[in-house]
């Protein structure tokens, strides 16, 4: 049985990008703060910390991905605040930014944390971007604790995550696997026949060499 699991330290290599949220600026920023607290318990360094403000939870996905896309970036930090209204604005907010964020983590294979609040009132914003800690049992606290900070230690531990499981093999090479393993054994000359067929360079002689057309006709009413 192998077992894999990661734990929140500084990735060997890159940076980490953090994209917030500018709207309901008084919530994300303690958000942020939550963030920047957690990497720097986990010695992470400044100059492997970007940050980039965005004007609202809408937005986020575009510059997360702009990141995630960057071959030096090793996770995305996503954090805002979405509170209800009047109105149903905040559902589909909600629902384009979480799915849009998880499109990003399937389809660039690094983390992309959600981070963002989806709150009924002001006063669960800021109990989810307070200054206390997280804790991951909610059975032992319930106390919901920094958002921003919970999804710092998560990126953390993802990168060391992903560093420990072996990567998959691509398609291509399961297929040049599988194309060489039928080859063993057999002749060289009559296993490469085709190979000869379509190198060659006379268009002429390679024509000449397809089988002739039907000359069978289709019966016509």
């Amino acid at each position: 049985m192998i077992i894999y699991e990661g734990t929140a330290c500084p990735p060997e290599k890159g940076y980490i990008a953090i994209v917030v949220s500018k709207f309901n600026r008084t919530i994300t920023q303690r958000l942020l703060d939550g963030a920047l607290a957690t990497l720097k318990k986990y010695k992470v360094r400044e100059e492997d910390i970007r940050i980039s403000w965005v004007p609202g939870a809408f937005e986020i996905p575009l510059i997360a991905r702009r990141f995630a896309d960057d071959e030096d970036c090793q996770a995305v930090i996503c954090l805002g605040a979405v509170i209800r209204g009047e109105t149903s604005h905040d559902e589909h907010i909600n629902r384009a930014v979480s799915l849009e964020i998880a499109k990003i983590t399937t389809e660039t294979n690094k983390p992309a944390v959600f981070g963002v609040l989806t709150c009924n009132t002001v006063e669960q914003a800021e109990a989810r971007s307070g200054a206390k800690e997280q804790t991951k049992d909610k059975a032992v606290d319930p106390t919901a604790g920094n958002k921003g900070a919970e999804a710092a230690e998560v990126a953390l531990e993802m990168i060391d995550l992903l560093s420990e499981i072996p990567e998959p093999k691509s398609s291509f090479d399961d297929m040049f696997t599988n194309f060489m393993g039928s080859m063993n054994g057999r002749d060289d000359e009559e296993d490469f026949e085709i190979y000869d067929y379509w190198d060659d360079d006379d268009e002429d002689e390679m024509f000449e060499r397809l089988p002739p057309p039907s000359k069978k006709k289709k019966n016509r009413k």
